[in-house]
């Protein structure tokens, strides 16, 4: 199985996160994307209350595909959501064609020397990453492929759509449609998510 995984926070999920998918479904040749919501993500700091409504939301906007599967193989263990103790879980659990695939942003991927056991964590996967910003950082990515880190970009045009940002715009009573699926939009009016 060719495969790649999604792993981040999505608090919430929004539609940048499913194009990115769908361009790495159409692009790249994948069985399924499993997308994988962090338990504890040990580099933020967030409301605790939220994690088992940030699996719900994922699994919602999940439907939009069906090739999008979602794992809540971190939620099992209860622990900080360290990447690479997942994809060690992952190559038990599957039967893994190649490297798993790794979807993630410049803006997390330009920290990755600082992950737990990245060391260990960069022979085991190969990174699609995707432009966060404006003008990528070069002389970063140059350091890192001479590191050994195995990684290509993905070309799609840069999507300006945050969580931070929609966690600002609920607070402030804006309207959020089109920046996360309507189930999602749903799930979060009806549980009275990011108002405080």
């Amino acid at each position: 199985m060719k495969l790649c995984v999604f792993q981040g926070t999505f608090n919430p999920i929004h539609t940048a996160h499913l194009k990115m998918a769908d361009y790495v479904l159409k692009n790249y040749g994948f069985d399924k994307i499993i997308f994988i919501p962090a338990y504890r993500p040990p580099h933020k700091n967030y409301d605790v209350s939220l994690t088992p409504h940030r699996l719900q939301m994922v699994k919602l906007a999940a439907l939009s595909n069906p090739k999008f599967k979602v794992s809540d193989i971190e939620y099992h263990n209860e622990r900080n959501s360290y990447t690479y103790l997942t994809i060690l879980e992952l190559y038990k659990k599957y039967d893994i064609e190649g490297k798993i695939n790794f979807i993630i942003g410049t803006d997390a991927f330009k920290q990755i020397d600082t992950w737990y056991e990245t060391e260990k964590l960069k022979d085991l996967v190969h990174f699609i990453v995707f432009v966060r910003e404006n003008e990528p950082d070069d002389r970063k990515y140059k350091e890192l492929k001479e590191k050994g880190y195995d990684f290509t970009f993905a070309k799609m045009d840069f999507q300006d759509v945050s969580s931070s940002n929609i966690r600002k715009n609920i607070k402030n009573g804006k309207d959020i449609t089109g920046l996360v699926t309507d189930k999602v939009k749903g799930y979060i009016e009806k549980n009275g998510l990011y108002k405080n």
